[in-house]
C-alpha cells in the first residue's frame, strides 16, 4: 500500500500558505479495500486548494483515486468544512459558468435588438 499521507501532503502543500496547519485523518474500511482521507487546512487557503471551478481539488482526487486503483483500493478525499455545493466534482450546477443563457443572464427574445446593437436584417433576396 502506498504512503497516502506523504502523497496527500505532496499534492496539497504547494497550495497552502501555512502548510503546518494541514490536518489529515485516514480511515481504512473493508479490510483495506477502501480508504477515506479527510483533510483540514486554514480557511484562507480554500480558494487556492480548490482552484477555479474546482480544478485543483478534482485533479488531486483523480491522482489519489488512480493511485488507489493501482493497488486495489478505492480512495475518497473529503475536505473538512466542505459543503456539497463546493465539492469541486462539477456537481454544482447553480453557479453561472459564464456561458450563454446561464442563470445570471436573461435570454433575449429574437424580436428586439439589445441596446447599442443594430437590428438584424434579413438578406434572403
Amino acid at each position: 500500500m502506498p504512503d497516502f499521507e506523504a502523497l496527500v501532503r505532496f499534492l496539497l502543500t504547494p497550495f497552502l500558505e501555512s502548510p503546518e496547519a494541514l490536518r489529515l485523518d485516514f480511515e481504512p474500511l473493508s479490510n483495506g479495500q477502501r480508504l477515506w482521507i479527510r483533510v483540514a487546512f486554514d480557511g484562507e487557503d480554500k480558494g487556492r486548494v480548490f482552484g477555479r471551478g474546482g480544478r485543483n481539488i478534482q485533479a488531486i482526487r483523480k491522482v489519489l483515486k488512480a493511485t488507489g486503483a493501482l493497488h486495489g483500493c478505492a480512495v475518497h478525499l473529503d475536505v473538512y468544512g466542505e459543503s456539497s455545493q463546493d465539492s469541486g466534482d462539477g456537481s454544482d450546477r447553480s453557479r453561472s459558468r459564464g456561458g450563454r443563457g446561464g442563470p445570471g443572464r436573461p435570454r433575449r427574445s429574437g424580436g428586439r435588438p439589445g441596446p447599442g446593437r443594430p437590428p438584424r436584417r434579413n438578406h434572403s433576396n
